[in-house]
């Protein structure tokens, strides 16, 4: 990591200059030195994937503009619906694909190249982005909101089972049995595009962030898909951490919520395409990026309240931190955030309206959800806090998508590819030898 050199302009200050434009000076700085880890890297660095001498000066030239955008979806843990949101929007997101490609098949995982979540959404992210056994995702947006749908109490349920109990009997809860139905013995490797979950390791006292990525080139940070779905959800105060290993024995971690970690994960996933050259060649920088985030409903808090529980402290972290990582990621984008970069929240609060209340029950839960999609949209707006803009967010959804169409299109007639991703070796996975291979543009 480059440290940060004294710049001309910070030792020239006059007792004239405005505060806050030396804040945002500084902040830059940061931003770009230490927040996504780059610093003025080429703008095409060789890669070991890319054979870069066969194309022309002016190939290399137009590079930044002819590789396109990597498409990142990001989905967070915590919130008052219980993901009921998160996956509202992907049905939206998918039906809007579906009607503007013409492609009445097409899946969430076909015009995302990364996926993060963490929590619920770490859920949901392995659902729609696990290979099943005809080759496509296991699940379509509206399969996985009926799997939520169907499992919510399972998984709330596991979330406040005794953890004393379940730490003696070492029994599996009903959650972890459905999860093992579901992927069975898929691991990590088995995921068609990269996908990022967290969880918190109590044994390192520190994230722990599970990635395709690792699991490729070392069979010790390979997990099991069913296991990871259970250490990104599983609640720290009521269940208790979960032991794991990884495929072949060697990483022992002892997780809880990953929401603990990163509520939010856009800041990582961000950080994890821009740091990664293998498979991201030509991404240098936010602009290079069309990142969706997909916030799960603000909670209401009695703050006065003289009983307020570890649960609900460990909720208004984990939601606060999501709104610190919108408000960074938002300066990161800067001026290209209105294209680039899309939030999906609830705006109660912000439409002067009352906090938008939990419940228990699913019908409510989906109601809610479409009343916070027809709300007004949300924007971080640089050292002012939030506005409120003219579109909804379901109309936000509907032009970005727009955008990962136009992203599709132009990658079938690309000359770079934008996405050269790694995949694993026939090998056993006791062996972590990988290969690499070039997927079509269409990636």
């Amino acid at each position: 990591m480059a440290g940060v050199s004294t710049s001309p302009m910070i030792n020239d200050i006059d007792s004239g200059f405005e505060v806050d434009k030396l804040t945002y000076e500084i902040f830059s700085i940061l931003e770009n030195k230490f927040l996504f880890g780059y610093n003025n890297k080429p703008k095409h660095p060789k890669s070991p994937i890319v054979n870069q001498n066969q194309f022309s000066v002016g190939d290399m030239n137009s590079a930044k503009h002819s590789t396109g955008k990597v498409r990142i979806l990001c989905i967070d843990g915590t919130g008052s619906t219980d993901g009921v949101l998160a996956a509202k929007s992907l049905v939206h997101l998918e039906a809007c694909l579906r009607r503007k490609s013409g492609n009445p098949n097409a899946r969430i995982a076909d015009y995302f190249d990364v996926a993060a979540g963490s929590g619920v959404g770490g859920i949901l992210a392995a659902l729609l982005f696990t290979r099943g056994r005809d080759g496509l995702p296991m699940f379509s947006a509206e399969g996985a909101l009926k799997f939520l749908i169907e499992n919510r109490r399972k998984i709330l349920r596991y979330s406040s089972s005794s953890g004393i109990f379940r730490r003696l009997l070492r029994s599996p809860s009903k959650i972890e049995k459905v999860f093992r139905k579901i992927f069975g013995e898929c691991t990590l490797k088995d995921t068609l595009k990269p996908v990022l979950i967290p969880c918190y390791d109590l044994i390192t006292r520190a994230p722990f962030l599970f990635s395709r990525a690792d699991a490729l080139e070392v069979d010790g940070y390979d997990f099991k898909m069913r296991d990871v779905c259970t250490a990104t959800s599983a609640d720290p105060v009521s269940s208790g951490p979960v032991e794991m290993k990884s495929i072949d024995g060697r990483t022992e971690i002892m997780a809880v919520d990953g929401g603990i970690a990163m509520n939010n994960p856009t800041a990582a996933a961000i950080t994890h395409v821009l740091n990664n050259k293998h498979e991201f060649p030509f991404c240098n920088s936010v602009s290079d990026l069309l990142v969706l985030s997909l916030g799960n409903g603000e909670s209401e808090f009695n703050i006065g309240t003289p009983n307020m529980t570890p649960a609900g402290f460990a909720r208004i972290a984990g939601e606060g931190a999501s709104d610190m990582i919108d408000q960074a990621v938002s300066m990161a984008f800067g001026e290209c955030r209105m294209n680039n970069y899309v939030r999906i929240q609830s705006s109660g609060i912000m439409a002067n309206k009352t906090p938008l209340r939990p419940s228990k029950t699913t019908t409510d839960l989906l109601t809610l959800s479409e009343e916070m999609l027809s709300q007004k949209n949300v924007e971080s707006v640089l050292f002012k806090g939030k506005k409120v803009i003219q579109s909804t967010n379901s109309e936000k959804l509907e032009l970005f998508g727009g955008e990962l169409i136009k992203e599709q299109d132009r990658r079938k007639t690309s000359i770079l590819p934008t996405v050269v991703l790694k995949n694993a070796s026939p090998s056993p996975r006791t062996s972590s030898a990988t290969t690499l291979s070039t997927l079509s543009s269409s990636c």
